[in-house]
């Protein structure tokens, strides 16, 4: 998944990169808005983490930029500001949610999975786009390879419905147990098997494993 950043302070713009790329995001960094502006047309980005006082055009004017040209990208917006009506120009103009500064960088990642799920289910479209030409239908729970729906049991649908939940991030294998098989006493083996059963049906890195992690499904 990848993020743009811009923010004028370095140390900040530095502890946010570092701390984003420690969870597997890619991360391009400005500290002017023109600059990222030229990047948002010229790159494709999941998401865009927005100051709002920076040299070049301020965040707002970059906002309103890129709403009226049809880009679409979730906006967070980082920012001292206070007043609400500065906040309430934000939202105006198109930004999905707000982080004041001082913040801490925890807080930052689940705003950031926050608003992955709900881009990617109040969407409008049923069919989520994976790579190598797999898509997801979210309404039926259904996995297609080049349009051919794929044969998996209830459990392996359930599984890859919530790695797409959670896509971009790391899902532990406990969170797994917790959320798909309800804690129920089972073995982790089991959930492995499941996974590896999974990847027999698709492709060995459909599922991508970080070792005390977790797994993911990229897009």
């Amino acid at each position: 998944m990848k993020i743009l950043l811009l923010e004028d302070d370095y140390l900040y713009k530095i502890s946010i990169k570092e701390f984003l790329e420690e969870l597997d995001f890619e991360v391009d960094d400005f500290d002017n808005g023109d600059d990222a502006l030229d990047a948002i047309y010229d790159n494709k980005y999941s998401l865009l983490l927005l100051d709002i006082r920076v040299p070049g055009i301020d965040g707002f004017t970059l906002i309103e930029n890129i709403r009226k040209n049809g880009i679409t990208t979730p906006v967070i917006i980082l920012t001292s500001l206070t007043d609400m009506s500065n906040l309430s120009k934000g939202y105006e103009l198109g930004c999905n949610d707000y982080l004041k500064k001082p913040f801490d960088l925890i807080e930052l990642r689940y705003r950031i999975d926050q608003l992955i799920k709900s881009k990617c289910f109040d969407s409008l479209e049923n069919m989520i786009s994976l790579l190598d030409n797999f898509t997801f239908d979210i309404q039926k729970s259904i996995l297609y390879k080049k349009q051919k729906p794929i044969d998996l049991t209830q459990k392996e649908s359930e599984v890859i419905s919530f790695l797409i939940q959670n896509r971009g991030f790391y899902v532990s294998i406990e969170s797994l147990h917790e959320n798909i098989w309800n804690n129920k006493d089972i073995q982790y083996a089991d959930i492995r098997m499941c996974i590896k059963r999974i990847r027999d049906k698709t492709d060995k890195d459909f599922i991508i494993t970080k070792r005390f992690v977790g797994y993911k499904i990229d897009n």
